[in-house]
């Protein structure tokens, strides 16, 4: 087989449809926007949601409660198995964790996840612990910090 002789498998490619381009193509003329109006224009168009002017679905609807979503914390994440590359008796920090590059944001804070096992004793300085990463450090003879 030469270069010369590659072609793609039959059906893996499609003509793109050329729009405005004669009577043949069948996409001539208008180029499938229809006769004049705001769809036909350039830049023309509505944005999703608009109803021809009538009061829109998502302003008739009531709004009511109170969503916690803008107070939520977001913790930065690891797993215990991520933790293996220190060497025993290392202290981790937050810090230690971003120069390593583990974590690319603190966030709200690092909170540990029992993913995987822990075969080094290390004291563990986070914000949160999972029970089960609590655990396995502590049984692995290493120390948990609350920060």
């Amino acid at each position: 087989m030469k270069l010369h002789e590659l072609h793609p498998q039959e059906g893996s490619v499609k003509q793109r449809k050329r729009i405005g381009r004669g009577p043949s193509s069948g996409q001539g003329k208008t180029a499938g926007k229809g006769h004049k109006g705001q769809n036909a224009r350039s830049g023309g168009g509505v944005r999703p949601g608009f109803e021809g002017g009538q009061l829109p679905l998502f302003r008739r609807l009531p709004k009511r409660g109170f969503s916690n979503a803008m107070f939520k914390k977001e913790y930065a994440t690891i797993n215990l198995s991520d933790l293996n590359r220190f060497n025993d008796g290392d202290i981790i920090t937050p810090e230690l964790l971003k120069e390593t590059g583990i974590i690319k944001k603190q966030l709200c804070g690092v909170k540990v996840l029992g993913n995987g096992t822990l075969e080094k004793k290390v004291t563990v300085k986070a914000h949160k612990f999972s029970e089960s990463a609590k655990e396995k450090i502590e049984t692995s003879g290493g120390k948990v910090e609350v920060i």
